[in-house]
């Protein structure tokens, strides 16, 4: 009877572990959100990443003043991370930064935003954000 008891409150344990990952997750994603829907051109970036540098210059040299968050620079950065791999659906170990959002939608990582640059439609994308006037 005491075996069952334990198991039982091992069970309960585990279950309350797996409910505070979730609800931290869902934190994490909620804080991103907000985030993400403060500024014109929000970018979740890592100080030290090449790419999340490219991703900077291209906004900064197209006349684009980006508000970034500097994912390592958070004591919740890792937190924020997991949550940026789960909206671009992104399952694996590869980095996942830089993430671009442009007026509060999320428009994805470095390809996505090099693809929108070379087909045409992130200069609208970002008129329409009030990112860019001209």
């Amino acid at each position: 009877m005491n075996q069952k008891r334990m198991m039982h409150y091992q069970v309960e344990a585990s279950s309350w572990s797996y409910y505070m990952r979730v609800k931290s997750m869902e934190d994490e994603m909620e804080r991103v959100v907000k985030l993400a829907s403060q500024s014109a051109v929000v970018i979740f970036s890592i100080s030290s990443c090449c790419m999340c540098h490219a991703v900077k210059r291209l906004f900064c040299g197209m006349g684009v003043n980006p508000n970034v968050v500097e994912l390592d620079e958070d004591p919740k950065g890792k937190e924020m991370e997991r949550a940026l791999m789960r909206l671009i659906g992104m399952n694996s170990t590869n980095a996942v930064v830089p993430v671009v959002f442009i007026g509060g939608k999320l428009v994805g990582a470095m390809d996505r935003v090099l693809a929108s640059h070379i087909n045409g439609t992130l200069v609208p994308l970002l008129k329409e954000a009030g990112a860019l006037w001209l």
